[in-house]
C-alpha cells in the first residue's frame, strides 16, 4: 500500500519548487535502510518574487514493503526540501508507522 505523507512549510523568499521537470527538490529517505527517494515541488511563486509562502505539501509514497522478512515491521521516514538557491530545509521525520505483510 502507498504511505501518504504531510509536511508544513514556509519560506520567506518564496523560492522553493522549479519548473525544471529534472531537478528534484524534496527528499524523502526510509531510514530502515537509507535509501532516498526524489520528488520534485513544482514552483510555487515567480522567479524573482521575492514573497513569503507558505503551505502543506503531501507526498506519496507508491509502495513501502517489508525489508526485514518478518511479517510486520516498524519504520520512519525523512523529509527534507531544497530551494532553488541551493538551501536545505530542516529534516523532519515521521512518527513511527507499522508496515504489514
Amino acid at each position: 500500500d502507498s504511505i501518504t505523507f504531510t509536511i508544513s512549510y514556509q519560506d520567506g523568499d518564496g523560492d522553493l519548487g522549479q519548473n525544471d521537470p529534472n531537478v528534484y527538490n524534496l527528499f524523502l529517505i526510509d531510514n530502515r535502510i537509507n535509501i532516498t527517494y526524489p520528488y520534485r515541488i513544482q514552483q510555487l511563486a515567480p522567479d524573482n518574487a521575492n514573497v513569503a509562502i507558505e503551505g502543506n505539501l503531501s507526498i506519496i509514497l507508491p509502495n513501502a514493503g517489508i525489508t526485514d522478512g518478518s511479517s510486520s515491521q516498524s519504520a520512519t521516514y525523512s523529509i527534507y526540501v531544497v530551494d532553488r538557491a541551493g538551501h536545505q530545509s530542516n529534516t523532519v521525520t515521521s512518527p513511527t508507522i507499522t508496515i504489514h505483510q
